[in-house]
Parts: C-alpha cells; sequence; structure tokens
C-alpha cells in the first residue's frame, strides 16, 4: 500500500492546488443552506463552472478530443480532494460532467455528443438522474415507468423520485421500461430528456431539514423523439451501468462528509461536557477515521496500479455512513440544550446523517456485496431474475 503521493501524482496534486489557489471563488454557497436561494446557488456555481471550463478544468477524466484533460480515477480522487482542502463541496454541476457527460461519451451518436456535451462544460446546461423511483430503488431494475414507441416518439409515463436538483436542471438522463414481456434486467431503455417538454412535472420534497432539494418528477406521456435515446432499444441497464460505475467516482471521497478535526474543535468549545464516555467515543472515532484513510489509501493504490477497486467502495460506503451517523450524534451532545435550536450545522448533520445509509445504495446492498466478494458467501437466490416483468408481483 503506497500512503504518498507518486511524483506524477504529486505534480498533479500541486498544479491543481496551484490553480484552486488562484481561482476558487472565495465564497460558495451550500447547497444544503436554505438561507440561501436557489437562484444566487446557480448563479454562483454556474460562474466557477465557466471558470473551470476557460482554464481546462472542467473535466478531469473526460477524454480530450471531448475537452476534457484525458486523465484517469485516480487523479479524479486528487482533484476532489484538493476542491474539499479548498472549501469546495459537490457541484450543480455533478450530473452532467460526473455522469451524463461520460455515458454519452461511451454509447452516445455523433450528434448526440455534439448537442449536450459542450454546453455541460460551459456550466449552460443542468442535468439531473431519473433513475429511482418509489418502487425501485437499491433494486432498481424494478422500475416501472413505461416508454411506448409510436413512430420517431416514444411515449413515457411514470413517476420518478430523490431526484436531486431537478428543479434547476434542463435535462435529465432517465431509464424506462420498454418492454415489459422480458426480465426486468432486459427490457429498460435509456433516454436523454428534456425537463421542459409538456408533460415533465417537478414537485419539490421537504426533508428533515426543511430544504428541498430533491424532487419527485412525474412524467405524463412526455414524447421524447428517438434521436434522444441513449444506446440500444431495451439496452439500457448496460448503459445504466456505465453511469453507475462513474457516480462513484465523481462523488468524491468521504472528506467532503465529515471533518474530525471541526468535530475537535466543537469538542474544545463545549468541555464542560467532555465526560469520561465521551472522551471515549472521541477516540473511537479517531480511530475510525485514520482506519477509514487506510483503506481509502488501498484504493487509491489499486487505481495508481491500474486496478479496479471492486468491494472495497462498498465496505467504505458503510463505514463512511457509520462515522458521519456517529459524528453528527456526538456534535449534537455536545450542544447540550442548544441541540434543541431549530437551525445550524450539528443540526443540519443530525437530520442529513440518516441519507447517507441509503443514497448511492442502502447499507444492507453493500453488506451483501461485502459478503458475496470479500467472504465469499453464495449468492441469495433471486427468483425474480428469470420471469418476464409483467408477471412479477408489484405492491
Amino acid at each position: 500500500m503506497d500512503l504518498r503521493d507518486s511524483p506524477g501524482e504529486a505534480a498533479f496534486r500541486a498544479e491543481a492546488r496551484a490553480f484552486l489557489e488562484r481561482h476558487a471563488p472565495a465564497e460558495m454557497p451550500d447547497y444544503f443552506d436554505d438561507q440561501i436561494d436557489a437562484e444566487t446557488f446557480v448563479r454562483h456555481s454556474t460562474a466557477w463552472q465557466k471558470t473551470l471550463y476557460e482554464h481546462g478544468w472542467a473535466a478531469i477524466t473526460w477524454p480530450r478530443e471531448y475537452g476534457g484533460r484525458g486523465l484517469g480515477p485516480l487523479e479524479q480522487i486528487i482533484w476532489n480532494q484538493e476542491l474539499t482542502r479548498a472549501g469546495l463541496g459537490d457541484s450543480l454541476f455533478l450530473v452532467a460532467i460526473g455522469l451524463a457527460g461520460p455515458t454519452i461519451i461511451a454509447h452516445g451518436t455523433d450528434e448526440q455528443k455534439r448537442r449536450f456535451l459542450d454546453p455541460m462544460l460551459q456550466g449552460e446546461a443542468l442535468w439531473c438522474q431519473l433513475f429511482s423511483e418509489p418502487g425501485a430503488g437499491s433494486d432498481l431494475a424494478a422500475l416501472a415507468t413505461r416508454a411506448v414507441r409510436e413512430g420517431d416518439d416514444w411515449v413515457i409515463t411514470g413517476q420518478k423520485t430523490w431526484c436531486s436538483g431537478g428543479h434547476h436542471a434542463d435535462f435529465g438522463i432517465l431509464l424506462a421500461r420498454s418492454d415489459p414481456s422480458v426480465p426486468k434486467h432486459a427490457g429498460i431503455t435509456y433516454f436523454l430528456l428534456d425537463m421542459h417538454a409538456p408533460g415533465v412535472e417537478v414537485r419539490p420534497m421537504r426533508d428533515m431539514a426543511g430544504g428541498a432539494h430533491f424532487n419527485e418528477v412525474f412524467l405524463n406521456e412526455v414524447r421524447v423523439q428517438d434521436a434522444s435515446r441513449l444506446g440500444a432499444v431495451a439496452g439500457g441497464w448496460q448503459v445504466a451501468m456505465t453511469t453507475l460505475m462513474n457516480e462513484r467516482m465523481a462523488m468524491g471521497g468521504f472528506e467532503r462528509l465529515f471533518s474530525f478535526e471541526e468535530l475537535i474543535e466543537h469538542a474544545g468549545a463545549n468541555r464542560e461536557r467532555l465526560d469520561a464516555a465521551t472522551r471515549d467515543e472521541l477516540a473511537r472515532l479517531y480511530t475510525w477515521v485514520r482506519t477509514l484513510e487506510l483503506l481509502n489509501a488501498r484504493v487509491v493504490t489499486k487505481l495508481g496500479r491500474g486496478e479496479m477497486p471492486m468491494a472495497e467502495s462498498s465496505v467504505m460506503k458503510l463505514a463512511v455512513a457509520r462515522i458521519v451517523t456517529k459524528v453528527a450524534e456526538l456534535g449534537m451532545r455536545l450542544l447540550g440544550p442548544e441541540a434543541l435550536g431549530r437551525r445550524g450545522p450539528w443540526q443540519n448533520r443530525f437530520l442529513g446523517a440518516p441519507a447517507i445509509h441509503i443514497a448511492g445504495g442502502t447499507d444492507e446492498i453493500q453488506k451483501t456485496v461485502a459478503a458475496e466478494r470479500v467472504l465469499g458467501l453464495p449468492r441469495e437466490p433471486r427468483a425474480d431474475r428469470d420471469l418476464p416483468f409483467e408477471q412479477l408481483p408489484r405492491s
């Protein structure tokens, strides 16, 4: 395991850090700060994306021919780390640059690439992800949104949920079921949806912290041209795997989700509440964080050797979710009676922590992956894998 950057990695890190020190905005609103209005956040995000584009930093892993830097996942990790160091969180253009763009590059037609890629890089088009449904989250292949072919168009009807930034988006990457007569993984088609098309209705969903950052999206007989289909008819599952693989890399490292140093400062400011049990928990969290850093170093080492991490990502997500929750709980206890306040950074962390156990694959899914790929346990039987979707029981 390599715990230090190679000379090439160190050079890239120095270049990224120098660029951010010169050009990073002095102030970037937090997407989850409900005191910031949506228009302000979109304006700041768009300006920052244009700056990245003008200096060649808009897309680290995209091929150079499409406006990227042509680098690999290791450089993307370093870039994410340096963004965190500069105090910059996830971009509003994450879905466009990290998910939709690489998928279009891999599976799109020349016309789709000409139409969609450059506006993404320049910050001219926001994208959202339309995958999850009320009955299809971790089991994404259970999605029921319908796509019916009518000549050169598809008519799409259904409901999507947990759509981050859907109320800002110009386009969405959409999975719909085009053939219910085949097993569930086989009858899915992938579309590039105009979010302003007739029949698209976006409804914000208010979370526990009081914000409305996610959305439900209702599709009522939305007409989509076949030219906006990405990949083969009924080949959407394979295209979606490209998206999900890029999503894991685009989301960045655990550094963006919590700061142990900030927790220590918080504890120091509330010394009167530091009893023996609290100190013991701080020590335990310190051990967990350092262990997670070693696991992250293993992942980076694999990438540096040209290998793709497998179960490590599932184990890391489980660890991150546990640490984020424990950090938030301890932070609230250290606040004492102030924790009952409606607003505050630690209240927001506490209310947001449960989502980490669900987003990007639930804890149960990650444990199944670890059981099969690390412990070598047999796969769970799946009676529904070979049945036509239309024959599957649905609630």
